[in-house]
């Protein structure tokens, strides 16, 4: 089984929303794993979004990417929006790849326009990356 990581400052929204969505996606072909340099508190919104697609993901805990050192991805993604610089670079094996994604918890406004900003990008991770992860894993 193929391992994919999903790296993302905070891991408190994009990268644990990719982590759920690809797994669910790919279930049986990939195993997803989701962290960050500076991980927080998983974005409520990020969970209220992933419910209304039936995935809870209301007991995951961000992880520091010092959990993963020495361990071995097929592939690596880092996803915060802007240049891949901004992302922290993962040494080791694997493909490291970037797929940009504008952070939704920097999203101002009321709850119903903060809500939408993370179901657009919730789509879009399922719209853009499932298939990326498909075709640089060759699944």
């Amino acid at each position: 089984m193929k391992k994919v990581l999903f790296i993302c400052t905070q891991n408190a929204c994009r990268s644990q929303m990719a982590e759920a969505i690809v797994g669910q996606a790919l279930e049986g072909l990939v195993q997803t794993f989701s962290a960050g340099t500076e991980p927080a508190r998983i974005h409520p919104l990020a969970i209220k979004v992933l419910e209304e697609d039936g995935i809870d993901i209301s007991r995951a805990k961000s992880k520091h990417i010092d959990e993963f050192k020495g361990q071995a991805f097929d592939l690596v993604i880092t996803l915060c929006g802007g240049a891949a610089e901004s992302c922290p670079f993962w040494p080791g094996q694997g493909k490291r790849i970037h797929v940009g994604f504008d952070d939704p918890a920097k999203v101002e406004g009321n709850d119903d326009e903060r809500l939408g900003a993370f179901r657009m990008v919730r789509d879009d991770i399922k719209k853009r990356l499932v298939p990326v992860v498909r075709q640089e894993l060759g699944l």
